[in-house]
């Protein structure tokens, strides 16, 4: 199977006009800040050399981008390439100011939504402009690295971000497949906890984590799909039947939830989830390979509550594209920085790190041998709405969005819940 090309190409129009398009209005573009930039990144050149730092937050990928360099250095021998890793959190606080003065990060990722817009604002990106790697990404997948009709940077990961379930669980319960409705998805929750299992474990105590799961619950209960884009500009409302009606499904998976679901991390519902404890993790298929590593046996596949009656929907789950990789408009490093991305960008290259790290990847013709990847690699022709959350560029309504979930699985009601959020959204949009 061809890799994202395969995803209908009608579906990436309607979401990159939704959800990408729309949320990128508006940015100042590449050198938008400070005159002297190399705002256009150096061509490719078999000549590269010096020293460059690939600054990043995934500390589990070290040793697979260790393993890429020592294959990286056999065509540039006189590039040497230093990993900065940082925790995701201080990654978002503070990479900007770091990326800015060119120190470091000469090549850089960064979350799609509002990072990415805040970088592009700022200047840090280098323009790809022509260089051929972009070519090694499908168009439509592409154009989420695009502001202002400027490439910034390449999608490097795509992402599920969908409930995982145990099967060899799913069978013990007697269903031998995730319902597509949302009635027989909670009689499968229902036959879950009759095993005496955890049913559907979400980390409602993980900021990180926690807001995954509002993306597959409003995928078919909004009204557009770029419902949270037009909740930020206030034409869309949190007390709107759409999102009221969600809230009240929230409350409909409580019972269905660990015990002291509001005050779980992601890391300890994993060990859970890995021992077999709970069936569904609620994050996504990110969570996978951590639970191979916490000693995961069993095999996965996706678990997205569809919210409505089967003929209803639109979508059968979520997808993102993480991890979008660019070049710093203020490093001194840009040919080897460009050598770099370049080299990741290459299908024989990304295959590795896609089956070392359980990701799928944004390159095409990528050949996938890991079993979990091999596994969800029909999701990639499936119905799947581009992740909505990440429309929340204003990060004080991402969390009003979130804490009005976890308000309502704690045992507020929709309505005042929604209320409250809502108010925040007021105060943040003027």
């Amino acid at each position: 199977m061809s890799h994202l090309t395969s995803i209908r190409r009608r579906h990436f129009l309607q979401l990159l006009g939704a959800a990408g398009a729309a949320s990128l209005a508006g940015c100042a573009g590449p050198g938008s800040q400070e005159s002297g930039r190399q705002t256009t990144a150096a061509a490719l050149s078999s000549d590269a050399s010096g020293s460059m730092i690939f600054s990043h937050w995934r500390a589990e990928d070290q040793q697979v981008f260790d393993d890429l360099l020592t294959t990286f250095a056999k065509t540039y021998p006189d590039i040497s390439v230093t990993q900065d890793i940082a925790p995701s959190a201080d990654y978002q606080a503070s990479a900007l100011q770091r990326l800015r003065s060119g120190d470091t990060g000469d090549a850089f990722p960064t979350f799609r939504g509002a990072q990415f817009n805040a970088f592009a604002d700022a200047g840090v990106y280098a323009d790809l402009g022509d260089l051929d790697l972009v070519g090694n990404y499908p168009d439509e997948l592409a154009a989420i690295g695009r502001a202002d009709d400027i490439q910034l940077a390449v999608p490097y990961q795509v992402v599920f971000l969908d409930p995982v379930v145990n099967l060899d669980l799913l069978d013990k319960a007697g269903v031998s497949e995730v319902p597509t409705d949302w009635d027989g998805y909670l009689a499968m929750l229902d036959a879950l906890k009759g095993t005496g299992v955890v049913p559907f474990g979400w980390p409602g105590g993980d900021t990180g984590n926690l807001g995954q799961l509002v993306n597959t619950m409003v995928m078919n209960n909004a009204p557009s799909d770029d419902m949270f884009t037009q909740v930020g500009a206030g034409e869309l409302k949190l007390t709107d039947d759409w999102f009221l009606k969600t809230l009240g499904q929230y409350a409909e998976l409580a019972p269905y939830m660990q015990e002291g679901v509001t005050g779980t991390l992601h890391d300890t519902l994993l060990q859970r989830f890995a021992k077999g404890d709970v069936a569904i993790i609620a994050s996504g298929s990110y969570a996978i390979a951590p639970a191979r590593a916490a000693g995961a046996k069993f095999p996965v596949d996706l678990a997205p509550p569809v919210t409505v009656a089967a003929d209803e929907a639109r979508y059968v789950g979520v997808h993102n594209a993480t991890f979008l990789l660019g070049v710093n408009s203020a490093s001194e490093n840009q040919d080897a920085a460009v050598a770099w991305v370049d080299f990741l960008s290459q299908p024989e290259n990304a295959s590795v790190y896609a089956d070392a790290t359980a990701q799928h990847v944004g390159v095409e013709g990528v050949t996938y041998g890991n079993a979990d990847l091999k596994q969800l690699e029909r999701w990639l022709t499936a119905d799947t709405l581009l992740a909505p959350r990440f429309q929340l560029l204003d990060l004080d309504v991402q969390a009003a969005v979130d804490q009005s979930t976890v308000a309502v699985v704690r045992g507020t009601s929709p309505e005042q819940a929604a209320e409250e959020a809502q108010a925040i959204v007021d105060q943040q949009i003027g």
